[in-house]
């Protein structure tokens, strides 16, 4: 039976290994302190925090959140330490947009848990007004015993304040810690996820509106769901993002489809205000047998929502499912350590082998206990890769890589699709199984093709030459598809290449005329292109802010700009630099996109003043790499770009059609 606390009640705790669920109306940061018996901090070792997410018997989320699961093993704490305290608080302004105070969201949550989900007590933090950090809740070791107590104290001054009440003396030197781990979380972190059901139904739920790196709060706009990344992420809809909130859990940019002269629609083509129908039932399974999986079991208007909400519980499931075995692992790895160290420190355990046998012992509880977990994961990575194995089959063109028959088949669509794929993730636990790497459209962030230096996780070594050759056919492929998922007209392409160095890799681009104009060359080129495009996003925001999106120049092409830029900053003086970033911030919130490819050591002599570029952009590379992070429990993913396969005439096919389809529209 749950207990509901109200402030100041406590609630004895039966179970040493927990969960503590937190549920806000807004993405925070969540951390948990150690303290003494006297309640206070003796350091920043005694703090878990999205900077060092992993203390002694804590874990928590590397990102900002509008959910949270914290990981507790009190038998794993100190006998130093007599009170965990689990602590809320709002990101710090530049960290990402959101509420500056509690008082202006929804009362946050917070619930004990066992590791099986059961609900302890719960406790509802209410009565917070201009509060921007607090003290939800408290463990305590009582007489040898465990209990938690529901606290809600409130800081106006924020995590700095929290800590230095409760005796830590580098509070503010650690509050800044935590903003700048959120702030870096940022440019790595995969977008957050749509919410799952309470009760781990496996029929996954549509994405609900939340906020993640990769979209300026807490989770690379670079995974399925609505970043951000991010890599695990703004409120969905990016910075600056205008429009009415859709049906998909986002909002959206400029509406290319609105003919010219004619007002501006800013919110997502398949907007519904009545429920989703349920989603498809997979066949009964044998008795003893997990269910069979089905492509699109998911909920959603329609097959291409449906699979898309199915990767994202995909993406989920993988990502639980490897923290428990390590957190498993390393539990058995600290109670073997744990139990050696008390045999040892007995002098009687010496005596006569006792301690072999005290060590064998330990060790064979170690293995039991590994076993075990090995034998839970890998029935979960097999229930995985059979869902895996139906769903990438299944999957549209904007979803499917570059080797599916389904691109084949390709014909230029009249509809924006949900997202678009942007390579791969996986893990070392489950090296087989690949989750799709969704990019929500309209895109909310630039990208960035790192062409710097790379230690490629498959150890093969790739010389500087090389890693821009990659980079520029990267930035290719991920072009190509983008303009393959728009129907025709509704993208133009302009390419900035300084000293021609991306030639050849822009080949497949130039060839079949999809660029609006050649390559732009030297400096006169780059200034050209960058001017056109900032006085672009000034009129359309002068448009928006008067009220008066239909009073742009008629002719105005109401179409969505992709900016390719190879080789920054090679050509780009002091102006041309602030354009490009005025264009990284300012563009996608009325339809002009970014994509970088550079070396940011290369950019080095500009000092910090890049630094906001860089966090504003998605960072993928050609090679692949771990730096991407996933918004519940930050685990590192390896990252596979979206190669097209060797000798493979797919992509010249699919932007030869959209070039034709272009050259029809606009006749």
């Amino acid at each position: 039976m749950t207990a509901e606390l109200v402030r100041g009640q406590n609630h004895p705790l039966s179970q040493s290994r927990l969960e503590i669920r937190v549920s806000a109306g807004a993405p925070v940061v969540a951390a948990a302190a150690l303290g003494d018996e006297n309640g206070r901090i003796h350091g920043v070792e005694w703090v878990a925090h999205p900077g060092a997410p992993t203390r002694p018997g804590l874990e928590v989320s590397r990102q900002a959140a509008a959910d949270h699961r914290l990981a507790v093993d009190l038998d794993a704490m100190t006998e130093a330490v007599h009170r965990v305290s689990v602590l809320l608080a709002l990101p710090a302004p530049g960290s990402g947009p959101g509420p500056a105070r509690f008082g202006a969201v929804a009362a946050p949550f917070v619930a004990v848990t066992g590791l099986d989900g059961s609900e302890i007590a719960g406790y509802t933090i209410t009565g917070l007004e201009t509060e921007s950090a607090v003290v939800a809740l408290e463990l305590y070791r009582r007489q040898g015993a465990w209990k938690v107590r529901a606290v809600g104290q409130g800081y106006a001054g924020g995590l700095a304040d929290l800590l230095t009440d409760q005796g830590l003396p580098e509070a503010v030197q650690l509050a800044g810690a935590v903003d700048e781990a959120v702030t870096r979380g940022l440019a790595r972190s995969v977008q957050a996820p749509p919410s799952r059901p309470a009760d781990g139904d496996r029929s996954r739920q549509p994405a609900a509106p939340a906020v993640g790196p990769e979209q300026g709060g807490t989770a690379p706009q670079g995974a399925p769901g609505s970043v951000p990344p991010s890599y695990g992420g703004q409120p969905a809809g990016g910075p600056g993002q205008a429009g009415p909130q859709s049906a998909y859990g986002g909002t959206g940019a400029a509406d290319p489809s609105a003919t010219a002269g004619g007002p501006i629609d800013y919110s997502h083509p398949g907007r519904r205000n009545s429920a989703p129908p349920p989603p498809p039932t997979a066949p009964p399974a044998p008795p003893g047998q997990p269910a069979r999986p089905v492509a699109g079991d998911a909920t959603g208007w329609s097959m291409e929502e449906r699979l898309y909400n199915q990767v994202w519980g995909m993406f989920e499931d993988l990502a639980r499912t490897a923290a428990a075995y390590r957190s498993a692992v390393d539990f058995a790895e600290s109670r073997m350590d744990k139990e050696l160290e008390q045999a040892l420190s007995d002098p009687r355990s010496r005596i006569g082998g006792q301690s072999d046998a005290v060590r064998e012992a330990a060790r064979a509880r170690h293995a039991q206990l590994v076993g075990q977990a090995r034998e839970v994961l890998d029935r979960d990575l097999a229930q995985l890769a059979a869902e895996a194995d139906v769903v990438e089959p299944a999957l549209p063109p904007a979803f499917a890589r570059w080797d599916n028959p389904a691109w084949h088949a390709y014909r230029v669509p009249m509809e924006i699709p949900m997202a678009l794929r942007l390579g791969d993730l996986r893990l070392p636990e489950a090296d087989r199984i690949r989750i799709p790497m969704l990019l929500r459209l309209p895109l909310e962030r630039g990208l960035w093709i790192d062409s710097g230096r790379a230690d490629p996780v498959d150890g093969s070594f790739t010389d500087s030459h090389d890693m821009r050759r990659l980079a520029m056919e990267t930035a290719v492929a991920h072009a190509a598809r983008l303009l393959a998922v728009y129907p025709a007209g509704e993208f133009t392409v302009h390419v900035i290449d300084p000293a021609g160095s991306g030639e050849q890799p822009l080949a497949p681009l130039t060839r079949t005329g999809v660029p609006a104009a050649p390559p732009a060359r030297g400096a006169a080129g780059v200034a050209e292109v960058l001017g056109r495009l900032t006085q672009r996003v000034d009129l359309v925001q002068m448009a928006l802010r008067g009220g008066a999106p239909d009073a742009l120049p008629p002719g105005f092409d109401t179409s969505q700009q992709l900016l390719i830029v190879n080789d920054f900053p090679h050509g780009f003086d002091d102006r041309a630099v602030n354009q490009l970033r005025y264009l990284a911030d300012e563009g996608p919130s009325v339809g002009v996109h970014l994509m970088m490819v550079a070396d940011r050591e290369e950019s080095a002599g500009y000092g910090p003043l890049l630094d906001p570029l860089w966090r504003s952009l998605l960072r993928l590379t050609p090679v692949p790499d771990d730096h991407l992070a996933d918004p519940w429990v930050g685990h590192a993913w390896t990252y596979e770009p979206p190669l097209v396969p060797p000798g493979s005439q797919i992509l010249h096919q699919v932007l030869t059609q959209v070039a034709a389809a272009r050259r029809s529209w606009s006749r």
